[in-house]
């Protein structure tokens, strides 16, 4: 009885252990935010990439806005004159924005700009990452990315096709090229994680090591770090965009920007 109880019991934590993820919806905004591209969490605030008409047209309408991490408190004009502004990430009191071939960056206390960095021979400039010092930028159209060093811009990856969504975590760039989740190492050697059905818009790892990567037209994948992967969201039926995701480690929410769909949805991964 006793070996009985022991397999069944064993049993039992297999089952539980095997159990794919879920993603439970925990906030949703009404249809009022202009064409959200990109979120950003940072020290209790939401940032929030506008772009507010077509997806690169060089039109000065976009902007970025802020909210609460629970969706309320939203206000859409905190930055304006922006044109498709697109991934965010913050060094010191400085946030950086990619806008089509230049990156803006403003005093993240006051909101105001502080300068404009054009990156030469950039084309549609689109995520950033930021890692030890170093702003890094995908250029989804000429197939690059760029970096930022003391806001110097300078070339890191060439022939990296579609490159978009990007994250840094423990001294590795990862990044999606095309339908591939890569990573790119200290020494710059390049290893591929798994290849998505759908092409690759934002990436965020998870606090348990796996990834979660979205495809702009509407799927939502969650990579395990061995490569591996599930589905875990499709909205293209109803045709929602699933853009450039942010996250709140801590909690395990991933924070959604719907593009045309014009709202942000937050999830919490179980």
């Amino acid at each position: 009885m006793k070996y009985l109880f022991t397999l069944l019991f064993s049993g039992c934590i297999l089952f539980t252990t095997a159990q794919s993820p879920t993603f439970v919806k925990v906030w949703e905004t009404d249809t009022t935010i202009a064409v959200p591209e990109s979120v950003l969490l940072h020290k209790g605030i939401l940032y929030v990439s506008l772009i507010d008409g077509a997806g690169w047209d060089d039109d000065g309408i976009g902007g970025i806005g802020v909210m609460k991490p629970d969706g309320s408190g939203y206000k859409g004009r905190w930055i304006t004159g922006l044109s498709a502004p697109k991934g965010m990430g913050v060094i010191g009191n400085k946030l950086y924005v990619a806008d089509i071939n230049r990156v803006a960056v403003f005093d993240i206390k006051k909101g105001q700009l502080i300068q404009t960095i054009p990156v030469p021979d950039s084309e549609n400039l689109n995520d950033i990452a930021v890692g030890k010092g170093v702003v890094y930028i995908s250029d989804s159209k000429a197939g690059k990315i760029w970096q930022l060093k003391k806001d110097k811009p300078t070339l890191y990856l060439d022939n990296a096709p579609r490159t978009n969504g990007l994250t840094f975590v423990n001294n590795e760039l990862y990044y999606g090229e095309g339908k591939n989740l890569k990573k790119i190492n200290k020494k710059k050697q390049i290893s591929t994680i798994t290849v998505l059905p759908e092409a690759i818009d934002g990436i965020e790892q998870l606090k348990n090591g796996d990834f979660i990567a979205t495809s702009w037209p509407g799927y939502i994948f969650y990579v395990y770090s061995n490569g591996k992967y599930e589905t875990l969201l499709e909205t293209h039926q109803q045709k929602i965009n699933t853009a450039d995701i942010g996250i709140d480690k801590k909690n395990n929410i991933i924070y959604l920007p719907t593009f045309f769909g014009k709202k942000i949805a937050a999830y919490r991964v179980n």
